[in-house]
């Protein structure tokens, strides 16, 4: 804890002291005095939903992230790793700034900081979040507070004590029991009256709170009338403190309820987006632009009649780690009216390393760079595209304004002029070079050219004058979104020295670079336009232009000198290398492995064959990590290729896949197993799925308890069972919705065919193994969905007894694509409409894109039997 930190003893008492005259004022000069002495609300919602500034009667924008180390589990892990919190949450707001975002939002876990009958404590929990939002204040960054979480504080541990009505009551009890009703009511008072110590402002009365969300994701079962009244109630108690700007509801649970939230006073509704549903355990392979479409709201026509603003209050891509969605996701809300949103969830940079918090998430400007430019992106389209705007159907929506989204090149990009901004290689030209001030990226573009994995962001100061910050190289070396663990890593940190080269005409060339922030003495030195580069913040000078002094410096929301980072983790050589599922032979082979050493010189190489190697191939350096090199045609045979990886530094050799040291031939080189590919000829078949390896892959309409995996009698096979008995269920937080009678599973193709689309166009039939369950004809519809989301299929009428199913490719015609992972909430689409291609050739399926394979139980189904239990069994499926 630095100097200007105060202690929480001392804050304790101070805060003790002011509710004591604060509780004194009150007694005798009563409540009307304080009442009249709050701020302006500055906040309103107009006649037509629009929430505004009362000042200048603008619309509001807004966007950020939810961030949650004053409690549970972020708290907990900070003392456990001996971190401050107050410290960290210095480091990761500076990043808020440094990413742009201008809003925040969190669910307060009330039950850390209130007791049974709603008194608001004060201690750590509290302490800490008054801290941040102070920090957040200094930055003039703007919040949304949600007071009520319903949530224990244990998520992912187990809960542990906690004092609060929540925790006695639970969600469900919380929205009907007349006790904990009134706990709610005494809390929500309480907490907007609380006084922030560091910022002498009771939080009804802070300038930077925008609005306040009621409670977090209540699920109402209750009549219509019932739940009116509850929220009436809690309403009612947060207007008696004087608190003036919007209350908002979450309208995205029980949405058969929207109306009757409204008929409480609520100023609008809340929503969340999670278009790849939650909990894969593993990244999801595939574009999901076509899942990010459109946000349509089923219920709009009750928002504008009660004239209600809306707010995502959550929303991600969770288990995707590519950089490409997010503005995607901006835009829709963008044309859906939305004005603010809320990214779930930053991590503290201290618990990125493992990502223990929810993993299912993961986001942070250090340990994700491309995704956290794609967020810093997805703010400039809040900005920038007006609400309601249409940019039309995907895949005619990736260039929309300034922006731009290509799931081929992993890549999203701004460019207005001004600004630069791309999440990774790029070769987009900037609209107009001599006006830009803000270039950020990730890679190389035509202004900058950086081998580092970490982000850069260079601002000008004046003419001839920048700011560059550079962020240490990143290497994901785990799952980051499966079992995780604080002993466990999933990334490391590695502060290299890099080469970047800047193209930038406002500097020429031989400019100077002078670092800045402190304990950097790293002075590199510039030929040409090109320099080493290492992490840390430097003055950019224009050769013969004297340096601007940091004291002369103002940069609105940032220090000039500030720098945060995590230090150097990588203490051990890496090599990450995904092995091809099969490689044709006659074929050459392109080798792919990310290596990563804490020695600065490393050399890697390939060695085909098993033990002694009969061809040694130098793997070329690429940028970051990444190493390449090709297996000839000549070595690709028929049978199975084995090979090593070898990783030599200045001090050792290192063979892999064991990462034993040595070479793979020494006498007491006991872990000299190989990589090793199947390899087959042009003409065999290519798997797409098969069940006994493939089950733990597959994206579901909804977990049914009869699903299974059973062995057959030959040993390298296993069946698929599902059994339903109903393809409709009716969905208790969305009760209106359309019945759909549809249950459709998802298998992802991309990684599986990336070594093999040269030879998929000569595949003519797709070939299914499957049987019904029942005595009776069951039906199945196979299909194969390409990049861009369409799908192209066939309905089989399967026999009881297990047979071999034929289709021609040619017989596959357009059907509907479904979109799985299902999003959240559940009221989205569950089709994808997609576009015909207008310049394709022919109608039917080009198996060179092809990206997943869809089985669905409900098309072709005679109306008769569409109510009746349904029973398939599927063994495999292949191209011949």
């Amino acid at each position: 804890m630095d100097s200007t930190t105060p202690s929480f003893r001392a804050l304790f008492l101070q805060t003790f002291f002011m509710v004591f005259l604060l509780s004194f004022c009150l007694l005798t000069e009563g409540f009307a005095q304080l009442s009249d002495s709050r701020t302006d609300s500055g906040v309103y919602v107009d006649e037509k939903g629009v929430l505004r500034w009362e000042q200048d009667k603008e619309e509001i924008q807004g966007f950020g992230v939810n961030y949650t180390v004053p409690f549970a589990h972020a708290h907990r892990s900070a003392k456990r790793l001996g971190v401050d919190p107050l410290q960290a949450i210095d480091q990761d707001v500076y990043h808020f700034a440094r990413l742009g975002f201008d809003l925040f939002r969190v669910h307060v876990w009330d039950t850390e900081i209130s007791d049974t009958l709603g008194n608001v404590l004060y201690n750590e929990h509290l302490h800490a979040f008054d801290y941040l939002l102070y920090k957040l204040s200094e930055r003039d960054i703007k919040y949304v507070l949600t007071p009520i979480a319903f949530w224990g504080n244990g998520w992912p541990e187990p809960d542990s004590y906690s004092p609060g009505f929540s925790a006695k009551y639970g969600k469900g009890a919380c929205l009907t029991h007349p006790e904990a009703i009134k706990a709610q009511e005494r809390y929500l008072v309480q907490f907007l009256e609380h006084v922030n110590p560091y910022t002498q402002i009771a939080y009804k009365d802070d300038p930077h709170l925008i609005a306040v969300e009621v409670s977090n994701e209540p699920h109402h079962r209750e009549a219509p009338e019932k739940v009116t009244a509850f929220v009436q109630r809690m309403v009612e108690a947060m207007r008696s403190t004087g608190y003036a700007k919007p209350i908002f509801y979450n309208i995205s649970h029980s949405v058969h309820l929207a109306e009757a939230y409204f008929k409480a006073d609520i100023q609008g509704g809340t929503f969340q987006w999670y278009p790849t549903g939650l909990g894969y355990q593993q990244e999801l392979p595939g574009n999901f632009l076509p899942h990010v479409d459109r946000y349509p709201i089923p219920f709009e026509a009750e928002i504008k009649a009660a004239k209600g603003a809306k707010l995502v209050y959550e929303f991600d891509a969770a288990d995707v780690g590519r950089s490409y969605i997010y503005p995607a996701m901006a835009r829709s809300f963008r044309q859906a009216g939305i004005q603010i949103a809320t990214h779930f969830s930053y991590d503290p940079t201290y618990l990125a390393y493992a990502n223990t918090e929810y993993n299912t998430h993961y986001m942070n400007l250090a340990y994700t760079p491309g995704k956290a430019l794609s967020l810093m992106i997805a703010g400039e389209v809040f900005h920038h595209i007006p609400m309601y705007q249409d940019f039309g159907r995907y895949p005619d929506n990736t260039t929309f304004g300034d922006f731009s989204v290509s799931y081929e090149e992993d890549l999203a990009t701004f460019n207005n002029g001004k600004k630069y901004y791309h999440t990774n290689h790029t070769h987009t030209q900037p609209k107009n070079q001599s006006q830009l001030q803000h270039i950020t990226g990730r890679g190389n573009s035509p202004l900058v050219r950086y081998e580092g994995t970490g982000a850069y962001f260079l601002d000008q100061l004046e003419s001839g004058q920048w700011r560059l910050e550079v962020m240490p190289d990143v290497l994901t070396v785990g799952n980051p979104y499966g079992r995780n663990s604080l002993e466990k890593k999933v990334a490391e940190i590695a502060w290299n020295t890099r080469s970047m080269q800047v193209n930038l005409d406002d500097l020429g060339k031989d400019f100077a670079l002078t670092p800045l922030n402190p304990g950097n003495d790293f002075h590199p030195a510039v030929n040409g336009q090109s320099f080493s580069i290492r992490p840390g913040v430097y003055l950019v000078s224009r050769k013969g232009q004297e340096p601007l002094k940091a004291s002369e410096i103002d940069m609105e929301r940032l220090e000039v000198t500030e720098f945060a980072a995590p230090a150097q983790s990588l203490k051990k050589t890496y090599l990450l290398h995904e092995v091809p599922s099969l490689a044709v032979a006659g074929e050459a082979l392109k080798v792919v492995a990310q290596v990563a050493s804490p020695h600065p010189e490393t050399r890697v190489e390939l060695w085909v064959g098993e033990g002694f190697p009969n061809h040694k191939i130098d793997m070329r350096y690429q940028s970051g990590f990444s190493y390449e090199a090709t297996i000839p045609a000549e070595q690709i045979k028929s049978g199975f290729l084995t090979y090593y990886i070898l990783v030599y530094s200045e001090k050792e050799v290192r063979t892999f896949p064991s990462g034993h040291p040595g070479l793979p031939y020494a006498w007491d080189n006991y872990q000299r197993e190989p990589y090793r590919v199947r390899v087959s000829g042009a003409a065999h078949p290519i798997y797409l799925f098969q069940a006994q390896h493939d089950q733990e892959g597959l994206s579901w309409t909804r977990w049914v308890s009869k699903m299974s995996l059973q062995p057959l009698a030959h040993p390298a096979e296993s069946a698929l069972h599902i059994q339903l008995d109903s393809l409709f269920v009716r969905d208790a937080e969305n009760l209106q919705g359309p019945e759909i009678n549809d249950y459709s599973i998802r298998q992802p193709l991309g990684p599986k065919l990336d070594h093999l689309r040269s030879s998929l166009d000569k595949k003519e039939y797709l070939v299914v193994k499957a049987h019904a369950l029942q005595d009776r004809v069951a039906y199945l519809q196979v299909a194969l969905v390409n990049a861009q989301g369409q799908a192209f299929g066939k309905v089989l009428q399967l026999d009881a007894e297990m047979t071999t199913y034929r289709i021609p490719i040619a017989e596959l015609v357009p059907v509907k694509t479904v979109n799985l992972p299902r999003p959240y909430p559940s009221f989205l689409p569950y089709y994808f409409e997609s576009t015909p291609d207008p310049e394709a050739e022919k109608p039917g399926v080009d198996l060179a894109t092809i990206e997943a394979l869809q089985f669905s139980i409900g098309p072709g189904i005679p109306l008769q039997e569409i109510k009746v239990n349904q029973g398939i069994s599927i063994v495999s499926v292949h191209l011949e």
